[in-house]
């Protein structure tokens, strides 16, 4: 039976801290050759429809996408900065229990705040942007993105840009990679300028990857 309970931002417990402690061991090792000057991004090329889930969001919760329009800049990435993209990441994934939208609610897609603890994959973008954004993190830098799995299946990540490159942040991956090292083929992406406008992307898979963790 579900518990209801609220998910919120006050979550410094001492078993995040020990979550967190892990996560950043498994992950530091990997990221540590991108931290030191990796810039790769993915091609962002010409304007494209948004995903139907982020138009009934957007309808249902027009505040959360409201905004003026900016311009891109480069976030920093910093030692600070990277332990909160782990930290968050880490404790969305622990946290949130997947299930399905035809589970959940009914439907086959429909995008909302994981916020009695269950979702599916654009729940865990959508909570860990709203997170980040909390914590002081620009909006532009925190992109909600549609991609083709291993198994060509739609799914959804937050691509996080910054001056190291575009890295993902997936509820499929205890680890944060930078887009090329994922198995993914990238389809369309938030603009950085407007959220409410879609860019496509190369659908060519990386050519770099890495395994993933299920």
């Amino acid at each position: 039976m579900r518990d209801g309970r609220t998910v919120n931002s006050k979550f410094l417990t001492a078993k995040l801290g020990m979550v967190l402690v892990v996560a950043l061991a498994a992950s530091a090792i990997d990221v540590l050759t991108a931290l030191a000057g990796s810039d790769w991004r993915a091609d962002v090329f010409e304007v494209t429809q948004p995903p139907p889930g982020w138009v009934d969001f957007c309808a249902q919760q027009p505040s959360e996408c409201a905004g003026p329009t900016t311009v891109p800049g480069e976030l920093a990435l910093s030692w600070g900065a990277w332990m909160d993209l782990v930290w968050i990441n880490t404790w969305v994934n622990e946290t949130i229990k997947p299930l399905t939208d035809i589970e959940h609610w009914g439907v086959v897609d429909r995008w909302s705040y994981p916020d009695d603890g269950y979702g599916d994959c654009e729940d865990y973008v959508l909570l860990k942007r709203r997170m980040l954004m909390q914590s002081g993190w620009p909006r532009e830098a925190l992109l909600v993105t549609v991609v083709r799995d291993e198994k060509d299946e739609g799914h959804a990540v937050l691509t996080v840009t910054t001056d190291r490159g575009d890295y993902i942040l997936d509820n499929q991956n205890k680890n944060i990679l930078l887009w090329s090292e994922t198995r993914y083929r990238f389809i369309k992406r938030q603009s950085q300028a407007d959220p409410n406008v879609w860019v496509s992307l190369s659908n060519q898979q990386p050519a770099i990857a890495t395994a993933t963790s299920r």
